[in-house]
């Protein structure tokens, strides 16, 4: 299992583990952490977008073309956004740490 650790919007630290192969969207659904993901990963909506922690941004793979161009309609982006469900946990994205925007928006069917 891996400790990911997410930032709620309220500043609230919540620290769960999810399993290799799983993605963040994955495990905050498996968590009740309030991440929508109204396209169920099908990287359409941008509801699941979250900023992760600069010091582990690039340490993760690097988003596709097509996740750069939903992150460019998501509200509140980062130098350090991606979409949740694009990320995918691997052993060595141990102690990963992304925090969850304060609103977002949902680019389905626009």
């Amino acid at each position: 299992m891996v400790k990911v650790v997410f930032i709620e919007r309220d500043g609230a630290r919540r620290e769960v583990t999810g399993a290799v192969g799983n993605s963040l969207l994955d495990v905050a659904h498996a968590h009740d952490i309030d991440m929508e993901g109204t396209c169920e990963g099908q990287m359409a909506c941008s509801t699941c977008h979250v900023i992760v922690d600069a010091a582990w941004f690039d340490r993760l793979d690097a988003p596709s073309d097509d996740e750069e161009d939903m992150l460019d309609l998501a509200m509140g982006l980062t130098q350090t956004s991606r979409l949740g469900c694009q990320v995918t946990l691997r052993a060595e994205d141990d102690g990963l740490e992304v925090r969850l925007p304060q609103a977002v928006i949902n680019m389905m069917g626009l």
